[in-house]
């Protein structure tokens, strides 16, 4: 098999996810794709002719999201015709996969150059789910007119499963708290001391003026007083009727009668609603040898899993061990660990369940101090886990993160 060699990382900032709030939020979708894959071509003198496909991540595309944004964002981007272009969604988990799938067309020989990636911008997408929810549109199931998918498979919020998580492992909210305040921590010495500045990338606004340039959502002046003090945010969502007598709490106990749980997640302790957007350069050895680019890294194997979707959200660890058995590598092997902290429970039962070090985990914060723009999140994670492999010397990083479904993607990278 042939090796998939990792070019070049950038993304944009995190930009606040709410409409006429957040320094993205006025602009398209495309344009934040675009912004990377222009990144991509000139850092690189890339010539797009070349460029075999683009395998782009995007979760809901509905609207200004659909219509296949990796090939519509390459030819914003001046792309050549010929570089050809996908959308796929794996939820939460997109940002992985489309690496995971760049690779793997290149480790099969059948291309050479493939640059992967994805978008998402919730201050356009949250508005959309309050409109699909005003409308009476129920998701899968949960009421939804599939009676047995209904039975087999009750479906729940994401926020509530984290809430029933927690109280099943036993996991207090001043952990989950004490998680959020290192990650704010950690992006605040992250951000002041530069270690994101080789990847990030400014967005402009059509007129060339500075749409963003920096993280922006982190609260360095966080506290522990701080979140000890926000309201719980999905208790009155657990209990939300979604039509004949349905709520969230019950889904879950359709399938775990005994368990009662209430909220320990809030704003502080969540993965930010932010806009952004990621883009990943992979190559053949070949390839980048004809074309004189430097490999920084090389996918040393990736591996999808799938786990309980009434929970929903604790498929990263059975991920990450399956990762680790096709590299034929240990837990100890492992530099540097990225988890996605879509929830704080996610991060801390993933850290507890394989016995990491939290010295080597998510080491320059997480989602819950610098937001989780769903479809790129995975794709802006395996570019900060290269970025800092280099700056520590570290040779293996791992990456892996929740996704609704009950799924997870996971990678390992090495540094070259």
């Amino acid at each position: 098999m042939a090796e998939a060699y990792i070019i070049d990382a950038v993304r944009t900032p995190r930009g606040v996810g709410k409409p006429g709030k957040g320094a993205l939020s006025h602009l398209h979708p495309q344009h934040l794709a675009a912004t990377v894959l222009k990144a991509i071509k000139d850092r690189n003198d890339l010539d797009t002719a070349s460029v075999d496909d683009i395998v782009w991540s995007t979760s809901t595309q509905k609207g200004k999201q659909g219509g296949d944004l990796g090939r519509m964002a390459a030819l914003s981007a001046g792309y050549d015709i010929s570089a050809s272009g996908t959308t796929l969604d794996r939820f939460c988990g997109g940002g992985i996969t489309s690496v995971n799938m760049a690779a793997a067309s290149v480790m099969s020989g059948m291309e050479d150059c493939v640059i992967a990636g994805g978008t998402e911008m919730m201050s356009y997408t949250t508005q959309l789910g309050a409109e699909e929810a005003n409308a009476g549109l129920k998701p899968l199931g949960m009421g939804s007119g599939n009676p047995a998918l209904d039975a087999v498979h009750p479906q729940s919020h994401q926020g509530v499963c984290g809430d029933a998580i927690a109280a099943i492992e036993g996991i207090k909210r001043e952990e989950l708290d004490a998680l959020a305040l290192v990650s704010q921590e950690r992006a605040d010495r992250a951000i002041r001391e530069g270690r994101f500045d080789k990847s990030l990338v400014t967005v402009f606004n059509d007129d060339g003026s500075v749409a963003l340039d920096h993280e922006e959502f982190p609260r360095p002046e966080t506290t522990s007083e701080g979140l000890a003090n926000l309201k719980a945010s999905f208790d009155g969502v657990a209990d939300f009727d979604l039509g004949e007598g349905v709520t969230f709490r019950k889904q879950i106990q359709r399938r775990y009668p005994d368990l009662q749980f209430n909220g320990v997640h809030h704003a502080g302790n969540s993965s930010g609603v932010v806009d952004g957007a990621a883009a990943i350069l992979i190559t053949s050895p070949e390839y980048a040898k004809e074309h004189n680019l430097k490999p920084r890294a090389r996918v040393v194997a990736y591996a999808n899993q799938g786990d309980d979707p009434t929970l929903m959200l604790n498929a990263p660890v059975p991920a990450a061990r399956k990762v680790l058995e096709k590299a034929g590598l240990k837990v100890e092997d492992i530099d540097l660990w990225e988890i996605n902290e879509a929830f704080a429970v996610v991060a801390e039962k993933f850290i507890r369940d394989l016995k990491l070090d939290r010295d080597k985990v998510n080491v320059n914060g997480g989602a819950c101090a610098l937001g989780h723009p769903i479809g790129a999140t995975g794709s802006i994670l395996i570019g900060t886990v290269l970025d800092e492999l280099e700056r520590t010397g570290g040779r293996y990083g791992l990456v892996t993160m929740c996704a609704a479904g009950g799924m997870a993607p996971a990678i390992i990278i090495e540094r070259i």
